[in-house]
């Protein structure tokens, strides 16, 4: 088997898919790229069992064939390399690769295709698309809420929820919650799954370069999404959801509207003197006056600014870990938010206070840390 491809355009698509690679593998096949030629069509893929990623390019070749190659070394070999031809060729009887370029020779081993793992077939499923700037949207807005906890493997993923009005993406870790909805993705039937974080870190950093669509295919164990060159194939997490619509408070009286960036410093600065275990930081609201303040007290440090805000509802003294309000500012692209309170023991709610897109509808959420006054 022999095949000649650009250095630089074979590397690109590496670089792609080889964030599915684990450092440590049960399996050593796992360490390696499967490369598959099919009518000048090179298809290569990555698997950690749990996720595949695929990609495919144009290649010259002459015959169809297959080989395992050794990951790492690809990678390194391919990156030192300026944009010229290469040629692979593969002896099928031994799985040792030669690369060949106009200045010399690589000699590596490979190993048997036929050891790699096969990507489970999806059946029974439905699919639905989606623009791929919404999914890439969706999940960078999301995505940083999800949960670590292995007691609790639901909540480290994101839920998606797909119904005739509405495609809906959740994620929480029990501190924060973040419910991303868009209301011009329609499903035929209703259906929700768990993406796990892994596959959606891979996606995040795949639909950035991405156009057009993405076909979303999946039915009660597996999720495959079609976009450009690739192909990405993740195992669901099993299991129920927490009831989210639950836990959002719907009375909340007391509304503060400020402007996002100011907010936001304001914040960074403050919460350098918070405590290192708590990261609180204490909002007393009176009037159209905000003051965020923060206190170490084992090392007497402590910090306090004061804004102008437009507030509506009692005056109010409210504590939150200052790390997830960052967070949440931080994944807004508004110029106000608003967050909605009804008491210092209950939940906040962070909105963007006007709306870039009719079609798109985000709440976070943030539970308070009780001040010890």
């Amino acid at each position: 088997m022999k095949f000649i491809v650009s250095s630089t355009a074979l590397l690109k698509q590496l670089q792609s898919i080889s964030g599915v690679l684990n450092s440590s593998n049960t399996l050593p096949i796992l360490d390696n790229f499967l490369f598959e030629i099919n009518k000048k069509q090179l298809t290569v893929s990555a698997s950690d069992l749990e996720t595949t990623m695929v990609t495919t390019m144009e290649v010259e070749a002459k015959e169809d064939g297959n080989i395992c190659i050794p990951a790492k070394l690809l990678i390194e070999t391919l990156k030192n390399f300026p944009e010229l031809p290469l040629t692979f060729s593969i002896d099928a009887r031994n799985f040792s690769i030669e690369i060949s370029s106009d200045n010399g020779k690589f000699k590596l081993t490979g190993h048997n295709a036929s050891e790699f793992p096969k990507v489970p077939p999806i059946d029974a499923a439905s699919s639905v698309s989606m623009p791929s700037s919404v999914l890439l949207n969706a999940i960078v807005k999301t995505i940083f809420a999800t949960g670590n906890d292995d007691l609790r493997p639901v909540m480290s993923g994101v839920f998606c929820q797909l119904s005739s009005n509405d495609f809906t993406f959740v994620a929480t870790d029990a501190h924060k919650l973040v419910r991303f909805r868009r209301t011009d993705l329609k499903s035929e039937k209703d259906a929700n799954f768990i993406i796990p974080k892994k596959p959606l870190n891979l996606l995040k950093s795949a639909l950035g370069s991405a156009t057009g669509e993405v076909k979303v295919e999946f039915n009660q164990t597996n999720a495959l999404f079609t976009f450009d060159h690739h192909t990405l194939i993740c195992r669901l997490i099993d299991g129920k959801y927490p009831n989210y619509e639950a836990v959002i408070p719907k009375q909340n009286p007391n509304k503060l509207t400020i402007d996002r960036s100011t907010f936001l410093s304001s914040l960074k600065r403050v919460s350098i003197f918070s405590n290192k275990t708590t990261h609180q930081v204490r909002l007393k609201i009176a009037g159209s006056e905000l003051a965020v303040s923060a206190e170490d007290l084992d090392y007497a440090n402590e910090a306090m600014e004061r804004l102008t805000c437009s507030y509506e509802g009692e005056d109010m003294e409210i504590g939150f870990n200052s790390k997830f309000l960052i967070e949440m500012l931080n994944n807004l692209q508004c110029n106000d938010v608003v967050l909605e309170m009804s008491a210092p023991n209950r939940a906040g709610i962070l909105l963007p206070a006007e709306g870039d897109n009719k079609d798109e509808n985000i709440l976070m959420l943030v539970m308070p840390i009780m001040l010890n006054n």
